[in-house]
């Protein structure tokens, strides 16, 4: 098999298609399930203290569509790093997005359910979430408008073109590597359950995953010297892995740190992106 098979067997747009119609159905399928627990809980079918975190709000049940979702989106973070640097960072803030937004589910739902609420503080970090949450968003959104217009040179030369078969080589081995840590988290997190330990993290597989991430994104970078000499898109390549390492630092730190390393990248990368293009603006984002 080769390299050409290999990246259509993992990354190809029937594999795409195919691992969509599945995510949608799973989604569809895991929300109206978990919403049935939380009915059952809710008239007392279901007893268990150890499951309470799972069922005891209606709320909780959006948790399992938005993760599947989100297993999905990181599938196509992966996908987008053949294409360009700028288009993998701006799908790298579209999962980022989707993973506030389940945060701020979830916590609604506790606060939902809590006799003893302290209101203005659960409130005021909510509404910081919200705002990383607009923050994330509008950055995502301003990565696909402008990298959607900038203009692709119609002919490459032999070394760009094997930049990019290096790339798509890097993204089938981090879509392994997705695999593996996918399996290892759902299996690390499910004998947390049967142990009683039933938290909810955005750490669990993100952690690792960014990891591996910004990994990959260092070896682009140090692959990248050998075709690209100039240095505002070295040093736009190097400030897009710096938002990627403060996204990682983020995902690890509960609370108002968290929310605030969110925004703290999406302002670096917005600001890297604007730089890079008010210099090059035909810039090709190898």
């Amino acid at each position: 098999m080769n390299s050409q098979r290999i990246h259509e067997f993992f990354l190809g747009q029937n594999t795409d298609a195919f691992l969509r119609r599945i995510a949608i159905n799973f989604a569809i399928l895991g929300f109206l399930l978990h919403l049935l627990f939380c009915v059952l809980y809710d008239l007392s079918f279901i007893e268990s203290s150890d499951l309470d975190s799972f069922i005891d709000s209606y709320l909780d049940a959006l948790y399992t569509p938005f993760s599947i979702i989100l297993a999905y989106e990181v599938y196509e973070l992966i996908r987008a790093i053949p294409e360009s640097f700028s288009n993998s960072i701006g799908k790298q803030f579209e999962v980022v997005t989707l993973l506030v937004v389940r945060d701020i589910f979830k916590n609604l739902a506790d606060i939902g359910d809590a006799d003893n609420v302290s209101i203005d503080a659960d409130v005021a970090f909510i509404a910081m979430e919200a705002v990383a949450f607009v923050i994330l968003f509008g950055t995502a959104l301003y990565f696909r408008h402008q990298t959607s217009v900038a203009k692709k040179p119609t002919q490459q030369d032999e070394s760009v073109r094997a930049f990019v078969q290096q790339k798509k080589h890097l993204a089938c081995g981090l879509a392994v590597v997705y695999i593996f840590v996918a399996l290892y988290s759902f299996t690390t997190w499910l004998t947390g359950v049967v142990d009683g330990d039933t938290g909810l993290s955005r750490t669990v597989f993100f952690s690792d995953f960014f990891t591996w991430l910004i990994v990959s994104d260092i070896v682009i970078l140090l692959a990248s010297y050998r075709h690209i000499t100039d240095f505002p898109q070295l040093a736009r390549n190097t400030g897009f892995i710096l938002s990627t390492v403060i996204i990682r630092v983020g995902i690890g730190i509960p609370g108002y740190t968290g929310a605030a390393l969110f925004i703290l990248s999406a302002a670096l990368a917005a600001c890297v992106l604007r730089l890079s293009l008010h210099d090059n603006p035909t810039d090709e984002s190898e």
